[in-house]
């Protein structure tokens, strides 16, 4: 399993104008084979992505969706991006 955490900074005042392309990304996202979840939250710094491997996540890479959503970012002001990746094992209850 892959985990993505990371930061997209924009403008707080875009955030309303930016939320559509935001929804589009979610939403494309969630019905790509691999993707486990994938969320942004106002608190972009809380920001997740999970997807079930490498292949899968080079395939969303590929996606129309996420060529729109680049696409959309120097109109929304979004200048900062910072994604980590980490490879995890399945999740255990504590």
């Amino acid at each position: 399993m892959l985990v993505i955490i990371g930061t997209i900074r924009l403008p707080a005042e875009r955030l309303d104008e930016a939320r559509p392309a935001m929804q589009r990304m979610i939403l494309g996202s969630r019905t790509e084979p691999g993707c486990i979840d994938y969320s942004y939250a106002q608190d972009v710094l809380d920001a997740t992505e999970v997807w079930s491997d490498r292949e899968a996540l080079d395939a969303h890479f590929r996606s129309p969706h996420i060529a729109d959503w680049r696409a959309s970012w120097a109109a929304l002001g979004i200048g900062e991006r910072n994604l980590m990746l980490y490879e995890a094992g399945e999740p255990k209850p504590t």
